[in-house]
C-alpha cells in the first residue's frame, strides 16, 4: 500500500488557481480507495476545488509547494447525503463542507501545504455589527473539515487559512483521532471562524498546534442531537498548543450536552483570548429549540488543566456557569483540577452553579490570577464573539460551588 501514490495531475487536475478541480481530485481519491488505499498527492500549484469526499485507507497529502484552494462559488459546496447523522439536527441544520469523511477508517490529511478557504468571498463588510464583517445572506459552508462516524484518523502539519466563516474542524462521533502540528490562521475580523470542535468523540489527541481564530479555538462537546444514539465524549488530550481567540481559548459543553469526562489540557499558551476556559450552560427559555443545543442533561467530570499561561484576557479568565432555568438540564459538574495556571486579564474567574446544581470538587493549586486595567487589554471591547461590550471589571465570583484552593494568589484591582 505504501507504493500506491496517486498524483491528482494524472487525473486532470491543473494547479493554475483558476480551474475547478473537484472532479479530478475526487477521481484520484476514488482510484486510491479502489486500489486498496494509499496516498493522494497535491503538489506544485494552486488547486481550486469544491467539496471532496475522503474514503477509507486514503491519505490526502498536500506538499509544501501546493495550496488546495476553496472555490469562491457557494454551489461548489452542496449539501451531502451522509449516512451517520440526521442533518437537520446539526448546528445550522446543514452539512456542507470542504473535506468530508462519513463512516471511514484509517484516513489522513498530511503535508506542509496550505488549505486556503477563500473566506473573504463569503462575508461582507458592515457597520454597527459586533464584528467588522458578517456572513453573506446566502448559506456559507459551515465547516472546512467534517469527519463523522470515523475511526483511526490522522491530521498532521497542514496549514488552514481564511476559513469560510465556519469551523475549521468538526470531529463528530469519531474514535482514535490524532491532530498534530497543524496551523489555523483566521481573519480576526470575520465571524464564526472556530478552530477544532471535538464532539461526542473518544480517544482524541491534539498536540503541537498553533490556532488563531475569531471564535472559539478548541471546543469539547457532547451534543448528540444529530446522532442515532447518545455518545459520551471522553479521553480527550490537548497539549503543547498556542491559542489566540476572540472568544474562548477552550470551550467545554453548551446547552444540554451529554457526558464529557476524562479530559486533559496541558502546556498551553493563550494570548488575547476573550475567555481562557469556558464551561457555560446557557438558558433557552423559549419553546423553540436552538439549532446548536443538545437533547439531554449535561454531566462533566474529571477534567484536568495543567501548566497554562493566559495573557491579556478580556472576559473571565475561567468562566463556569449553570443557567438559572429548568430548560438548562444538569446532571453534575464534578472534579475540575486547575494546576499551575498563570493568568492575567480584565476579569477574574467566575465559578457559579445553581441552587439545585452545586458545582462539586473544583480544585486550584499553584495558580496566579492578575487583574489588569481595561486599557491594558488589547482592544478588549471588540472581542465580539461573546457579545460583551461593557467596560466594567469583574472580581472573583464563587457561588453554589465547592472550591478548594492551595497556594493560589489573586491580585484584584476592582
Amino acid at each position: 500500500m505504501k507504493d500506491n501514490i496517486f498524483d491528482v495531475r494524472d487525473f486532470g487536475a491543473i494547479g493554475d488557481n483558476k480551474t475547478l478541480n473537484t472532479s479530478s481530485i475526487q477521481k484520484a481519491i476514488d482510484a486510491c480507495y479502489e486500489a486498496g488505499g494509499g496516498r493522494v498527492v497535491i503538489q506544485n500549484g494552486y488547486y481550486v476545488s469544491g467539496t471532496i469526499f475522503l474514503k477509507s485507507f486514503v491519505e490526502l497529502h498536500i506538499e509544501g509547494n501546493a495550496i488546495l484552494v476553496g472555490s469562491k462559488e457557494i454551489e461548489d459546496f452542496p449539501e451531502n447525503d451522509i449516512k451517520h447523522i440526521d442533518t437537520k439536527m446539526l448546528p445550522r441544520g446543514r452539512n456542507a463542507c470542504f473535506i468530508l469523511a462519513d463512516e471511514c477508517e484509517n484516513i489522513a490529511i498530511t503535508g506542509m501545504g496550505k488549505i486556503y478557504c477563500s473566506g473573504e468571498k463569503f462575508v461582507e463588510k458592515v457597520d454597527n455589527y459586533y464584528m467588522p464583517y458578517k456572513r453573506v445572506d446566502k448559506p456559507t459552508p459551515p465547516r472546512i473539515v467534517f469527519f463523522t462516524g470515523c475511526k483511526n484518523v490522522k491530521i498532521e502539519d497542514s496549514f488552514y487559512v481564511n476559513e469560510v466563516a465556519g469551523w475549521t474542524f468538526w470531529i463528530h462521533d469519531c474514535d482514535y483521532v490524532n491532530i498534530r502540528g497543524i496551523k489555523v490562521e483566521c481573519d480576526l475580523d470575520m465571524p464564526n471562524n472556530d478552530g477544532i470542535h471535538i464532539n461526542s468523540s473518544r480517544n482524541v489527541c491534539v498536540s503541537d498546534c498553533n490556532l488563531t481564530c475569531s471564535d472559539d479555538t478548541l471546543v469539547v462537546r457532547a451534543n448528540n442531537a444529530s446522532l442515532k444514539e447518545k455518545k459520551i465524549c471522553e479521553n480527550i488530550t490537548i497539549a503543547n498548543c498556542n491559542l489566540h481567540s476572540l472568544a474562548a481559548g477552550i470551550r467545554i459543553a453548551w446547552l444540554n450536552d451529554g457526558v464529557i469526562r476524562n479530559c486533559n489540557f496541558s502546556n498551553l499558551t493563550m494570548t488575547d483570548c476573550t475567555t481562557g476556559v469556558s464551561i457555560s450552560l446557557p438558558v433557552n427559555s423559549s419553546s423553540e429549540r436552538w439549532p446548536d443545543q443538545g437533547v439531554e442533561a449535561t454531566r462533566i467530570e474529571n477534567l484536568s488543566f495543567n501548566n497554562i499561561v493566559m495573557q491579556k484576557g478580556y472576559d473571565s479568565l475561567i468562566h463556569i456557569n449553570v443557567g438559572e432555568h429548568e430548560n438548562t438540564m444538569y446532571a453534575g459538574i464534578k472534579g475540575l483540577y486547575f494546576n499551575n495556571i498563570h493568568a492575567s486579564g480584565f476579569r477574574m474567574p467566575h465559578i457559579v452553579g445553581r441552587k439545585d446544581a452545586v458545582l462539586q470538587d473544583i480544585y486550584f493549586s499553584n495558580c496566579t490570577f492578575e487583574q489588569l486595567n481595561f486599557e491594558a487589554v488589547n482592544d478588549g471591547k471588540n472581542h465580539g464573539s461573546l457579545f460583551h461590550h461593557d467596560t466594567l471589571p469583574h472580581s472573583l465570583t464563587i457561588k453554589y460551588a465547592n472550591v478548594c484552593m492551595n497556594n493560589t494568589d489573586f491580585k484584584i484591582i476592582g
